[in-house]
């Protein structure tokens, strides 16, 4: 299908998501809050801008996370299927766990809406109690919030918490260094980000959800919805090796998802896969450049570690045992900065 001439120039700035904006008015809201707890409450590690929040309570450390599902929720309302958003609320929060090295522990779920649907809840309960296994998570509770004044449908998140088996320490990045190797694991769609933008692209060009795009085997609403991949085990398999030197979400931000692990050295993406063919379907329909491809979506790979080049092989073994044969090299580390990718000309300073 031929972009619409409305649809062209977009952005996801344009569509509704300004993350500059966003990034600024974090910051505004970060300078307020200044308190500190005793010790007696825990030590908190400073890892500012990381996927997970760390604190250290006597010889423990504890990581935490809170996501949601974002606009997906949307796309699931108009098809009415419910499992795969609730399996997503697992695999957003479990996987920052992962980029951290924690072993999951449990999830809270927390659902806004502007009544109970019985069917929605269920099949949200289904798709949890998938994602939870994928994950090995307990659900440990939850809250159901009736707010129709705020929202008006469903809206869907959760927190997760997770801790580090004893004698292993946070994979924070710290130990990058040039020369590692970094290795991807594919993603199996857009999984929770960038829907604003790519529902924006499908009402602009007019997009029947209920028919495949050309070239694909099932309907475009079904494919947008496959959950996020849970990559909890993979993480698990390798988080407490020392040649594993960072783990990374690929989530929001893309590829510059990369700098939150260490700002003073560059990685370079000179091996990155050929992008599954529904994101150059969404590109196509956008007139979407690669910049703002690579920046918003996370382009074929979910999930990466930067390991030492002399485990390179062993790391792999362990992935694939732990149910990631699919992981590739994808790119190395240099001196330097920022993220490049250099086969399209794109390199990206840092993650905003």
């Amino acid at each position: 299908m031929a972009p619409s001439p409305t649809a062209r120039g977009w952005s996801y700035a344009r569509a509704g998501v300004d993350v500059a904006r966003r990034s600024r008015a974090l910051a505004g809201l970060l300078a307020g809050v200044r308190y500190h707890p005793p010790p007696t409450h825990g030590r908190p590690v400073e890892l500012p801008g990381h996927f997970a929040g760390l604190v250290r309570i006597g010889r423990e450390t504890i990581a935490i996370t809170t996501d949601t599902v974002g606009t997906k929720v949307l796309l699931a309302a108009q098809l009415g299927r419910w499992e795969e958003v609730g399996e997503d609320i697992v695999g957003i929060n479990v996987n920052d766990l992962a980029a951290v090295g924690a072993r999951t522990a449990g999830l809270v779920d927390v659902i806004l809406c502007a009544r109970p649907e019985d069917a929605a809840f269920a099949a949200i309960g289904r798709g949890l109690d998938r994602g939870l296994r994928a994950a090995e998570c307990a659900l440990l509770g939850g809250e159901t919030a009736i707010v129709p004044e705020i929202v008006d449908g469903i809206d869907l998140g959760g927190t997760a918490i997770g801790f580090f088996p004893r004698g292993r320490r946070p994979v924070t990045g710290g130990r990058i260094r040039p020369g590692d190797r970094i290795l991807g694991i594919p993603s199996v769609g857009l999984h929770s980000n960038g829907y604003t933008l790519a529902r924006r692209l499908l009402t602009e060009s007019h997009v029947d959800l209920d028919q495949p795009r050309p070239g694909a085997a099932v309907p475009v609403g079904p494919e947008l919805l496959v959950p996020t991949r849970v990559y909890a085990q993979a993480s698990d398999a390798i988080a407490e090796r020392s040649e594993t030197h960072g783990l990374v979400h690929l989530s929001g931000g893309g590829v510059r998802n990369l700098a939150r692990l260490h700002p003073e050295v560059s990685f370079v993406l000179d091996r990155w896969p050929e992008a599954p063919p529904l994101f150059g379907w969404l590109q196509r329909l956008g007139s979407l450049p690669d910049e703002e491809m690579f920046r918003t979506f996370n382009m074929g790979i979910g999930f990466a570690a930067i390991v030492s080049p002399t485990h390179l092989a062993e790391t792999r073994r362990r992935l694939a045992r732990a149910g990631a044969a699919d992981a590739l090299e994808i790119g190395h580390v240099e001196r330097g900065s920022g993220i490049e990718v250099p086969a399209l000309g794109l390199r990206y300073e840092g993650y905003e």
